[in-house]
């Protein structure tokens, strides 16, 4: 498609919520796809949504976007706090902007916060294309997001490091991962980190039972390696909120379970119980290669339905394959692990405890 440079496409491209190893990668495979294709020009917008209402712009081309495959972050900057969608407003003055530089689409890079608000503005007539991004792998209908390996290698290497002084002073090791209300990466770090019990918020665990692994263990005189998900939470517990913040989408930010735990299980064990809290090192540093390939499909799809004119649609990876549903699909849901997930029963199957019957 070779269109004159007068009628050339123009396309905006942002990245919201959390940074997330990938992201530069779908920014290079969207920018270099478009340019390929049909010699369209791209704008960056900073600080996602936020850049977007406020006019905050820079030229993305071929040679610009050519280093930044590897590199951890986003060089278009990121924010969770910003909502096109608060007032009437700040709407119009996303869709100000977006007629301003006579845009014919928006790429919108995210999770689930950021796909929610592009369903909103995409009925306020934004022709938008969504690309997952989340280390958290829960976007709805979509079976692996970028990042999340990057995550898994991080938190399967800290339960590695955990499990060698643990086993040195034979203490029970818990470890705390991000994840908010899906356990996915629990979930897999777990099992690639030989964990003994794997706490998930799929799953309320029972204490006592948590603790009679630990209690068994003890009288091998072996150390317990625990991985828990920052959304779990006891049978009849609540979730353990470390903030709130008001003006986000998303405003509660959990953390601090691991240190809840240490604290029901220590008076029930004669060894030491220590909590590690791995937090946002987990979303930093450069991706690995599978998430360098995966982001740059992801990018490449996302250019083509722009091409194509098929707005209003998230990429999706679905058996394997490129795919794309209806942003309203995904918007507002969270992909949770499912009791009977393949996954879950081979943990099961090589001795993990879920911290209940599975």
């Amino acid at each position: 498609m070779n269109t004159p440079s007068s009628n050339r496409l123009r396309v905006g491209v942002l990245t919201g919520g959390g940074d997330c190893p990938g992201l530069n990668a779908v920014i290079r495979a969207v920018t270099r796809s478009l340019i390929r294709d049909c010699q369209a020009q791209v704008l960056g917008f900073e600080d996602g949504f936020a850049g977007l209402g406020e006019n905050r712009v820079r030229p993305l081309d071929w040679q610009s976007v050519g280093e930044i495959l590897a590199m951890g972050g986003t060089v278009l900057g990121t924010s969770n706090r910003a909502n096109p969608l608060a007032s009437p407003e700040a709407t119009q003055r996303v869709l100000d902007t977006v007629a301003m530089h006579e845009l014919d689409a928006i790429v919108a890079i995210g999770g689930d916060g950021t796909m929610s608000i592009s369903a909103g503005l995409a009925k306020h007539g934004l022709q938008i294309v969504g690309v997952p991004k989340t280390i958290d792998n829960d976007i709805e209908g979509c079976e692996r997001s970028f990042g999340f390996d990057t995550a898994v290698a991080v938190v399967t290497d800290a339960l590695e490091r955990l499990h060698t002084t643990g086993q040195s002073h034979g203490r029970t090791m818990i470890l705390e991962t991000m994840g908010r209300y899906s356990g996915w990466i629990a979930l897999e770090a777990g099992i690639a980190g030989s964990a003994d019990v794997i706490l998930l918020p799929e799953f309320d665990y029972r204490v006592e039972e948590v603790a009679r692994i630990c209690r068994e263990r003890e009288r091998q005189k072996l150390a317990t390696l625990i991985c828990v998900a920052e959304g779990a939470k006891a049978v009849g517990g609540q979730l353990t909120v470390a903030q709130r913040i008001d003006n986000s989408p998303d405003p509660l930010r959990l953390g601090g379970v691991a240190h809840v735990l240490q604290s029901q299980l220590q008076p029930l064990l004669d060894h030491e119980v220590r909590a590690t809290v791995l937090g946002h090192v987990q979303r930093g540093g450069s991706p690995t290669p599978f998430d360098r390939v995966l982001a740059t499909q992801f990018g490449v799809e996302a250019a083509a339905l722009v091409e194509r004119r098929q707005f209003g649609r998230l990429v999706t990876l679905v058996n394997g394959q490129m795919n794309s549903v209806p942003l309203g699909a995904v918007a507002g849901r969270n992909r949770k692990v499912p009791h009977n997930h393949p996954l879950v029963l081979t943990a099961s199957q090589v001795g993990i405890s879920f911290g209940q019957p599975i």
